[in-house]
């Protein structure tokens, strides 16, 4: 399994990128109540369009990673896909992230992000990353990536990309959705294995080993990513954008998102491994 693991990094690495850049532009149904201000920051920003295409995205990394590895039946890579697809669901997601922003930023956090994001420029980084979340986008930002960062290499934009990077954690995010990826990867693998080998978290300890050499692999792609995302934003737009996520209350929104997100991702996915192991067990 430590073999395939270590295959499985280039894969898990690159397929993400490709698709999941809307992680980091995210930065159950729940009984409890959530505040109406942290209902309004969802709908203002771009998570509520951003975070249905999430189930999507997961089911293309693992399909399209089970195959790269090629050692897999295209038809069970398929079937594993669709599991992860109905498995991570969009509304679950959403409903996490409002009742962690209620939890975890103050009214006038919640108020100040509200604000931001009605402006103009706010608008327009919202419909930038809505864009770029789209299933059409993913295949456009892969093929520009390397036409972009040649047209700015040296440039106040590339430049920037250092503080966009550290304020919205945009490859630490995207480094945790590699991960999961790489972790479904690892636990249909397992399944259809009969289930022998290392357990869920004895799984989940070894995919983490790989977080170093996930991140060198991915930086230079959201790089690319972040480009071709926020093009259309001239260079005094992209640094009022940064300077709102470097401020306490973007840093906060962008942290409790994040952290939300990665919750919302890893547990269905310890789901999906025991669902796995019963489906593909012998007998």
């Amino acid at each position: 399994m430590q073999d395939v693991l270590s295959r499985t990094v280039s894969c898990a690495a690159r397929v993400p990128v490709a698709v999941a850049w809307l992680m980091s532009l995210m930065v159950v149904a729940t009984t409890l109540r959530a505040s109406p201000l942290s209902e309004a920051v969802v709908k203002a920003s771009p998570l509520d369009q951003v975070v249905q295409q999430y189930p999507a995205m997961m089911s293309k990394g693992i399909r399209d990673g089970l195959k790269q590895l090629g050692k897999v039946d295209p038809f069970i890579a398929d079937t594993v896909a669709n599991i992860v697809g109905s498995t991570i669901n969009g509304a679950r997601i959403r409903a996490q992230i409002v009742r962690d922003l209620d939890a975890g930023l103050s009214d006038q956090q919640l108020e100040n992000v509200q604000k931001w994001y009605t402006t103009p420029l706010g608008q327009k980084v919202v419909q930038a990353e809505v864009d770029a979340s789209s299933p059409v986008a993913w295949q456009r930002i892969e093929t520009a990536a390397g036409a972009l960062k040649k047209q700015y290499q040296g440039s106040r934009r590339a430049q920037l990309f250092e503080r966009f990077n550290t304020a919205s954690r945009a490859t630490e995010s995207t480094v945790d959705t590699a991960i999961a990826v790489q972790l479904g990867m690892a636990s249909a693998l397992a399944a259809l294995n009969g289930g022998t080998g290392a357990g869920f978290e004895q799984l989940r300890q070894q995919v983490e080993h790989q977080r170093s050499a996930i991140r060198t692999l991915v930086q230079e792609q959201v790089y690319g990513a972040y480009l071709y995302t926020y093009e259309a934003l001239s260079t005094a737009e992209l640094e009022q954008y940064i300077e709102f996520l470097e401020s306490a209350y973007g840093a906060d929104f962008s942290r409790v998102v994040t952290g939300s997100i990665q919750s919302a991702v890893l547990q269905p996915i310890e789901t999906l491994s025991g669902q796995l192991m019963k489906l593909f067990s012998p007998g």
